[in-house]
């Protein structure tokens, strides 16, 4: 199928898919006329990309992780394990900024926010 079909199939813009080829997430073959031709299964693919993106992945992650998965054997595990580790990944960021968020909050109305907490001067 062409970059404009493949595009209106999956959601995307031919921009997106061109990226997307360029960075190696998708692979298309060139025609004799110069066109790109991708397979059917490519439209589920990046169904997948995107919904992966939407959950916080990274598209290197989802490169990386899109052939670990393919080899799987059993790929709902998988998958629940990198939910598992993505979701740990999100809770020590989100502690991240609740301590970040105190250290700005300590600051507020001390007349020079910027020196470091208990800093005179």
């Amino acid at each position: 199928m062409r970059i404009g079909e493949l595009a209106a199939q999956a959601g995307l813009t031919r921009d997106t898919i061109r990226f997307y080829e360029k960075v190696g997430l998708v692979e298309g073959r060139r025609l004799a006329n110069g066109y790109r031709d991708f397979a059917p299964e490519t439209v589920a693919w990046l169904r997948y990309v995107r919904t992966a993106q939407a959950l916080g992945f990274s598209l290197a992650e989802i490169g990386r992780l899109g052939e670990e998965l393919r080899a799987a054997p059993d790929a709902a595990e998988a998958l629940s394990a990198l939910f598992e580790e993505k979701i740990r990944i999100i809770d020590a960021r989100m502690a991240e900024l609740a301590a970040l968020r105190a250290d700005l909050d300590t600051r507020i109305g001390t007349g020079c926010p910027l020196r470091a907490a208990g800093q005179a001067g």
